[in-house]
């Protein structure tokens, strides 16, 4: 869907200049990789590639990377503005972990690194940093865009910063390695999802007041909420599966199974989720199993398994019409280019690094 909405150029002109002090020097490196910046038509992807760096700017039409732009530490979680003319990037100067790390020894964090990079996709660079808390992952705006939900991983917290001030107007105490962030469709309230607490944590958007604690399975990821905001559907990586919740209730009603058709040996493991324009469909990407898995949301079951998609896909996002997902594969450093009505990737585009998340630009 195309939006309408333009700021004008008064208000983009403060937005360009907030930032706290420390974050006045931004990374603005841009390498141009194949055809000029300009070539290709149609909506544009966008990957962040965690080691790298860097955010890479994709033409899907012609599956070539055509610009590479440095943003900041361990670029993960992307959100674009609701005018789609700014990408906001959590950039983090925690040292990375993950299965087998033995994070004792890994090196101190360096928060001085931390932020929110506030990419200009016309000028294809960094225009600043605003401040985040302490290794952000993920972030999600309000409804009204005046404000970001961040999630700060190591210090367990939520973050909100006031988009038109630059600063950080509150935080919230949540449960141990909070990860996805999504505000409900009415902009009332914001879930975060806590790893190692095994729960949604709810958080009233205006007070920053904890409402609820909602478990969940296993080491939960990213949250999706259906059109009405009446439901919340949760990825349990370690779980294997996709919880459903009752947002007026605040509780867990069900679980959905989440199988391959051709199973790898380390499993599912469900992470990122995107639903369909028109709220029919749940797709979900499985991590280690490299798989795609397609919901029907109505029947709270899962339809179909796109299996082979790439090597450890995290991030995913929808093409505007919806024909094609595209899905940031980690370990095969790639974005792969998935058609929904054959079943078949179409193409691959070799990112490097690590890609992470992705979203898409039109």
């Amino acid at each position: 869907m195309r939006h309408v909405r333009v700021a004008t150029l008064a208000v983009l002109a403060v937005a360009l200049n907030l930032g706290c002090s420390r974050h006045q020097e931004a990374p603005q490196r841009l390498v141009l990789s194949g055809e000029s910046a300009t070539s290709g038509v149609g909506p544009l992807v966008y990957v962040s590639d965690e080691p790298g760096g860097s955010v890479s700017v994709v033409d899907p039409s012609t599956a070539k990377v055509l610009a590479t732009i440095a943003v900041g530490k361990r670029p993960r979680g992307l959100k674009l503005s609701h005018d789609h003319k700014r990408l906001y990037v959590a950039v983090s100067g925690s040292p990375a972990g993950g299965p087998g790390v033995d994070e004792s020894k890994l090196p101190p964090a360096d928060h001085s690194a931390d932020g929110i990079a506030v990419l200009d996709l016309t000028a294809r660079k960094v225009a600043h940093v605003l401040p985040s808390g302490p290794d952000p992952e993920t972030l999600d705006v309000s409804p009204d865009g005046a404000t970001l939900f961040i999630s700060n991983e190591e210090s367990s917290e939520l973050s909100a910063l006031d988009l038109a001030s630059g600063k950080i107007r509150g935080k919230a105490s949540v449960g141990k390695e909070p990860g996805g962030v999504a505000v409900r469709p009415d902009g009332k309230v914001v879930y975060v999802t806590c790893k190692r607490a095994g729960e949604v944590t709810v958080v009233d958007t205006s007070t920053l007041e904890v409402l609820a604690q909602i478990t969940t399975g296993r080491q939960p990821r990213a949250i999706v909420f259906s059109k009405d905001g009446g439901t919340a559907f949760v990825s349990n990586e370690l779980g294997g599966t996709v919880s459903v919740v009752d947002t007026g209730a605040q509780k867990s009603s069900q679980d959905i199974a989440i199988h391959e058709d051709s199973p790898m040996p380390s499993g599912v493991r469900p992470v990122g989720m995107v639903l369909s324009e028109d709220g029919k469909w749940l797709y979900l990407s499985t991590g280690r199993g490299g798989s795609l898995a397609i919901i029907d949301v109505a029947q709270r079951k899962q339809v179909r398994s796109i299996d082979g998609i790439g090597d450890r896909p995290w991030g995913i996002a929808l093409s505007p019409d919806g024909k094609l997902l595209y899905s940031a594969n980690g370990t095969s450093t790639d974005l792969s280019i998935v058609n929904l009505t054959t079943g078949n990737v179409d193409k691959r585009v070799h990112i490097g690094g690590l890609p992470w998340g992705v979203v898409v630009a039109d």
